[in-house]
């Protein structure tokens, strides 16, 4: 299952107490002290790694690391508490659950924040001798960890998305680009989840992210409403897939424009971002006129393909790395 948002609150652990402790050896009848200090508690540190998405996560509403322990007589001092580490995926964003304020936003793989510090071990009674006190009968307890309650949201890291209707061809079009298995199937709302892949070019990977299918009002929720559009926030280059056989009654040219406004109502951002209309299915004998009418109103460049038999697909590939490039 993939699973891109989670909340969770996080909690260290506490500083272990410090004792308080006497020497008691024979012939030394006035021992002093000997109470260590308490271990540190453990802290709570996300890391990032390749797991797929926050389906780990997903159940788990309260995440805590070890307390850290007493300290003993003799001077030994207590064990500290075992750092709990969170695996997350490359992309993940941060936020305080209460102010949605950013905290961190994790870009690299192998990235290590620590969110909650432990608390410190208290001092036995050993720390508190002195000259003039020596038979100190106190300590201080340890300190309790740092707290926090955060919303983890997964945003896939990639330089291409491709955003389209349902059914434009996108899954297609991703598994003939980038080689990447995705379940492909002629009704609605095929991709339930966001899918990524790369093409392999001379200066190293392209990453693409293809996100489930966009329809109008999907801004007040219809369909799968814009729940995925954060995906794509982080790409350079926007992949319009037009679907241009004229199946479901749809035109390239009303989807193009339904298409900029839902990410217009998502994100103005996004319609600032490289891109390139891509007219899908020029296989179809609909095809034809419904091309010619897009190119009439839209006098943006497009790239006619079919991802089916894989007609044009150098061109828009040299396309992608071109504009990538600038």
């Amino acid at each position: 299952m993939f699973i891109d948002r989670v909340n969770i609150e996080l909690l260290a652990g506490k500083g272990g107490d410090g004792a308080v402790a006497w020497r008691r050896e024979k012939y030394i009848p006035k021992g002093g002290p000997t109470g260590g200090n308490g271990g540190k508690g453990g802290s709570v540190i996300l890391r990032t790694t390749q797991v797929p998405s926050l389906e780990n996560l997903r159940n788990r509403r309260r995440l805590k690391a070890d307390n850290g322990q007493p300290g003993g007589a003799s001077q030994r001092s207590g064990r500290n508490g075992k750092d709990l580490i969170i695996e997350i995926p490359v992309g993940t964003v941060v936020k305080d659950s209460e102010t949605e304020e950013v905290l961190h936003d994790f870009t690299l793989e192998g990235e290590e924040w620590t969110i909650c510090k432990g608390g410190k071990g208290g001092k036995g009674n050993d720390h508190f001798k002195s000259p003039t006190n020596r038979a100190p009968n106190q300590y201080t307890p340890g300190l309790p960890g740092e707290e926090r309650r955060i919303e983890l949201e997964l945003k896939l890291i990639a330089d291409v998305g491709l955003v389209g209707f349902p059914n434009a061809g996108k899954s297609t079009l991703i598994k003939a680009l980038a080689d990447v298995e995705v379940k492909i199937a002629p009704y609605p709302f095929t991709t339930l989840r966001p899918n990524i892949g790369f093409i392999e070019t001379e200066k190293g990977r392209i990453f693409i992210a293809d996100i489930p299918g966009i329809i109008e009002g999907a801004n007040q929720n219809r369909g799968l409403g814009i729940e995925f559009l954060r995906h794509i926030e982080r790409t350079s280059l926007l992949l319009f897939v037009l679907d241009a056989s004229g199946i479901d009654g749809r035109t390239p040219t009303d989807d193009y424009r339904v298409l900029r406004d839902e990410l217009k109502a998502y994100n103005p951002e996004l319609l600032k971002r490289q891109s390139i209309a891509i007219l899908n299915k020029i296989d179809t004998e609909e095809s034809i006129d419904l091309i010619k009418a897009f190119k009439k109103h839209y006098k943006t460049p497009v790239l006619e393909i079919s991802a089916l038999t894989g007609m044009h697909l150098d061109l828009l590939q040299k396309e992608i790395i071109a504009k990538l490039a600038r």
